[in-house]
């Protein structure tokens, strides 16, 4: 279902209300003109009359008249139904369009002129109607009259519409257009901060504390609703630290035991418990991954800092040779060009220490491991069998699961990666394998 702007939703309503609204206007006001004959009559006079005078010219210094073309086809005919007359207040005669009718319907050339007369001739539909209207015309005043016998050119729906638009259509228009741009803007305005949490709920960081939506300058409805997700958003982020505070406890709790059983073991003069303490080791291996997994998830991104990464892989390389040497492998160290991010440093120091435990887990005695920082990278690499290839990481994670290997080590240096916005590479060559961490300025 598509989702509409709440602007287009508003807008299109209020268009579709003031439509309902000026459509029962239109009717009421056609019903109030039309069966009142007085008042339409009127208005017909008025319009009519208004007409006729645009034809007044002064030249010469007299007012004279010529019909215009518009009116022709109704005034400049014989027996059209409709005559005209005009003339000053001197009695002067501008234009004539009739004989007997101005003699029987108009008022006499003689007589003082009001400012406006009408006479109903015959009341009803069709109209048939005489009038006239005073204009002032330069130094002098021009009596306008009309009649109307029948109306055979309904100029009747003429003055109806003309009204409906000088009274309706215009003002209900410019009203409708007036509130659709205030409330367009207004709703744009009010819309504004919404449309600012929008965009950092899509980038809000489940794991940093500090993390909500911002509810200044919101409506208070959207504002309650904002209260309501950081509300949630809290309770969550308590869920979250109690199942990341129990995975960590129970991975202490089971170190203890472990280390225990460990020394009893080494008290054994026997190949099989040689085998058990092999095997213990892995467990132990396992159980401080999953420790480490339980720090990462429980990390608040408040502590990010600046950290110079050729001292912290210098520093990590120096403490872990002598557990790479023990185990039969080789560690060597290449600080081509140091650089700084902003980081966490012990769980960037846990990313590079899984993928030298990795490359020493996977790879058989004898195998040269290489450590290396160069601009924005940090690079393990081996020349051993290795598990790499030209794989995504997070491919590889589920390969290695598939193939009966947990992955976690691997999933940790993805993990902390995305984190930090770095990518985490591991491609083949020949021989051995190289993971790669690929920092993206900020």
């Amino acid at each position: 279902m598509k989702i509409r702007p709440l602007g287009v939703i508003v807008a299109s309503r209020i268009a579709l209300f003031a439509g309902l609204a000026m459509v029962a206007q239109l009717a009421l006001v056609f019903a109030d003109y039309y069966w009142n004959d007085d008042e339409l009559s009127r208005l017909l006079v008025e319009r009519e009359t208004t007409r006729l005078a645009d034809g007044l010219s002064l030249g010469d210094g007299k007012v004279s008249f010529a019909l215009p073309a518009s009116l022709s086809g109704r005034y400049g005919k014989a027996d059209s139904g409709y005559y005209a007359r005009l003339r000053t207040t001197a009695g002067r005669v501008l234009y004539l369009s009739c004989n007997k009718e101005c003699t029987e319907h108009f008022l006499p050339v003689d007589f003082r002129p009001p400012d406006f007369w009408l006479r109903t001739i015959h009341p009803g539909k069709p109209l048939t109607l005489a009038g006239g209207r005073t204009f002032e015309f330069a130094t002098d005043k021009v009596l306008v009259e009309v009649a109307v016998i029948a109306d055979p050119q309904e100029v009747v729906w003429s003055v109806l519409g003309h009204e409906v638009m000088d009274h309706m259509l215009v003002p209900m228009g410019i009203i409708l257009v007036l509130v659709l741009g205030a409330t367009l803007m207004s709703v744009r305005t009010a819309l504004r901060p919404v449309r600012a949490a929008a965009h950092a709920a899509e980038a809000i960081d489940p794991l940093d504390a500090r993390s909500h939506l911002d509810t200044t300058g919101m409506p208070q409805e959207i504002a309650r609703l904002a209260e309501a997700i950081n509300g949630a958003f809290r309770r969550v982020g308590d869920l979250m630290k109690a199942q990341k505070l129990l995975t960590s406890a129970i991975a202490h709790e089971v170190r203890t035991p472990l280390a225990v059983v460990k020394l009893e073991l080494e008290r054994i003069d026997h190949p099989r418990a040689r085998k058990a303490e092999a095997d213990l080791d892995e467990l132990v291996r396992f159980v401080s991954q999953l420790t480490a997994l339980a720090r990462l998830e429980a990390v608040d991104h408040a502590s990010l800092a600046t950290v110079s990464v050729g001292r912290l892989v210098e520093n990590l390389v120096e403490s872990m040779a002598p557990w790479v040497y023990e185990r039969g492998h080789s560690i060597s160290l290449d600080v081509e060009a140091d650089f700084q991010v902003v980081a966490i440093e012990s769980l960037l120091r846990d990313a590079v220490r899984n993928l030298v435990e990795n490359a020493v887990g996977h790879t058989p005695k004898g195998t040269a491991i290489a450590v290396s920082v160069s601009d924005r990278s940090i690079s393990v690499a081996d020349n051993g069998g290795g598990y790499g290839g030209e794989t995504p990481a997070v491919e590889l994670v589920d390969t290695i699961k598939k193939g009966g290997g947990l992955g976690i080590g691997l999933e940790i240096v993805r993990r902390i990666a995305k984190m930090h916005n770095a990518e985490f590479q591991i491609n083949r060559r020949s021989p051995g394998t190289v993971a790669r961490l690929v920092f993206t300025p900020r």
